[in-house]
């Protein structure tokens, strides 16, 4: 039993992959998951598609491997984060569409939050600031308009969840209700240092304690697949948040080592071991995976709009059929031309934090095109990542640790050699995509791996890291401040609009 059966359940779409004990991908399978928009700044998706779809890929996934669930020696999960979800504990039926970690609803919420001065305990304990993106302010939503479950909360009859949690109900036919530290770490009521669910944060939003998942390592027996899913029972031993997960599967298990994910969003994460950090540049503080007792932390930033920009010029603009010409359309001009575009959406996330900004393309010209606009919207992926990057070297020196040496890579618009090019260029250090860029699902499979015995010490994971690309530096210095310094006059216009 050295194969391990990855479940990578994201925002756009359910996957998974089957890896043996080399950590190679021996196959898989994925369906995209269906958005629902209800209103402006509201993103769902249905509950029982997030678990259907994903129940279908696993399946699809062993059946292309030809293997039977005796041949699995366990079941890891990476999930997208934050995605609130309520259900009733006896029958398990969804009480709403998941809410998604995208959704600004709980904003007006987290404005009172702020006013009642809250900011400062918000980060003290979480290691967060107080948004949105995180689920505490999603379950008080679905608590305050779902009719009766306010009440059903108080008499115990619901479960919250984030998505890790209720994959895993589902796979354990309602026997487990938990989560691990990563996820808890992002739900905004989770104190991270003393690793427990805060009574002081749940009093605050009027959050019922028994809706909680218990908390759990990264790494650990959660329980049992029912027999019923995969025709004999499977352990599920590995859980994380896609972004942990990632970072696992980067084999960055050393304080100072990065990585950042080029996805839907962009999440930059550096590990800082067993020492939590507190970020004074807009980073938030977080849980990494944790694959024993000992506590793991990183520091983290996140970018709202990162590959979705590309999906904008297809679906928004129609400069592009596919996203994958964005690269021969953008490479079509030596420059942007002196257009930037900032892709401020849904607000900017860290290490600027305004939920109000909203997009621009700004340095128009009669002579700018529809190449220009591509190239600064690729470009914007890679702003938006090396200002995190600065602050999280920042906030390295200031707690007298070292700067990022390199940064690994990996999600969808990694591929893209144009836009990684250009991120070394700014960022001023190596940028390493490995050969394995799937690693969300391998950190997940890492994971059960270590849970299950197919692996034993990190070492033995490290040793299967390869880079399949290095993109070094080739920009001036000088030229790279340059831009960096017109990407946040920029980013000033943005929010004093």
């Amino acid at each position: 039993m050295s194969y391990l059966l990855a479940l990578d359940q994201g925002t756009s779409s359910s996957r998974s992959i089957v890896f043996d004990a080399a950590g190679r991908v021996v196959a898989q399978a994925q369906r995209e998951l269906r958005q629902r928009f209800p209103q402006p700044g509201w993103v769902e998706h249905d509950p029982m598609e997030i678990w259907n779809s994903q129940l279908d890929t696993a399946r699809r996934a062993l059946a292309q491997a030809r293997l039977s669930a005796r041949d699995v020696a366990a079941i890891g999960i990476a999930n997208q984060r934050e995605t609130t979800l309520l259900w009733e504990r006896a029958t398990g039926r969804p009480l709403h569409h998941a809410i998604v970690w995208q959704d600004r609803r709980g904003e007006p919420l987290c404005a009172q939050l702020r006013a009642q001065g809250l900011e400062p305990l918000v980060r003290e304990r979480t290691g967060l600031v107080i948004d949105s993106y995180f689920s505490a302010t999603k379950i008080r939503w679905l608590l305050d308009h779902v009719a009766g479950a306010r009440a059903a909360a108080q008499r115990g009859e619901l479960a919250f969840g984030t998505v890790d949690s209720w994959l895993l109900w589902q796979l354990t036919a309602g026997r487990v209700h938990a989560t691990d530290v990563s996820n808890a770490s992002r739900s905004m009521l989770w104190d991270i240092a003393r690793r427990r669910w805060d009574e002081e944060l749940l009093a605050a939003l009027d959050i019922p304690a028994s809706l909680l998942p218990e908390v759990l390592p990264s790494s650990h027996r959660f329980g049992d697949s029912d027999a019923a899913h995969f025709g004999a029972a499977i352990p599920v031993c590995g859980m994380a948040g896609d972004q942990q997960a990632a970072l696992f599967g980067q084999a960055c298990f050393a304080p100072g080592m990065a990585k950042n994910t080029y996805g839907t969003g962009c999440f930059l994460l550096m590990h800082t071991g067993n020492r939590l950090q507190r970020s004074r540049n807009g980073l938030v503080s977080t849980a990494a995976a944790q694959p024993g007792a000992a506590a793991q932390y990183a520091l983290e930033g996140s970018v709202f709009v990162g590959g979705a920009v590309v999906q904008w010029l297809r679906d928004g603009l129609h400069a592009i059929d596919a996203s994958a010409e964005v690269e021969a359309l953008a490479g079509s001009v030596p420059d942007s031309g002196g257009v930037t575009v900032v892709p401020a959406f849904t607000g900017l996330g860290a290490p600027y934090w305004n939920a109000e900004a909203r997009g621009a393309i700004l340095g128009l010209t009669r002579g700018s095109s529809a190449a220009h606009v591509a190239r600064a919207a690729l470009e914007s992926i890679a702003f938006q990542s090396a200002a995190l990057l600065q602050a999280m070297s920042r906030d390295a020196q200031e707690g007298g640790g070292l700067p990022v040496s390199e940064l690994r890579v990996d999600g969808g618009a990694c591929v893209n050699d144009l836009l990684m090019q250009f991120q070394a260029d700014l960022l001023g250090i190596p940028v390493l995509r490995p050969q394995v860029t799937e690693t969300t699902a391998l950190g997940a499979a890492y994971l059960a791996g270590l849970g299950a015995g197919v692996w034993q010490v990190l070492d033995e994971l490290a040793a299967q890291w390869r880079p399949e690309r290095v993109f070094t530096p080739t920009m001036e210095r000088d030229r790279a401040q340059e831009l960096m310094a017109r990407w946040e006059r920029a980013v000033r216009q943005v929010v004093a609009e």
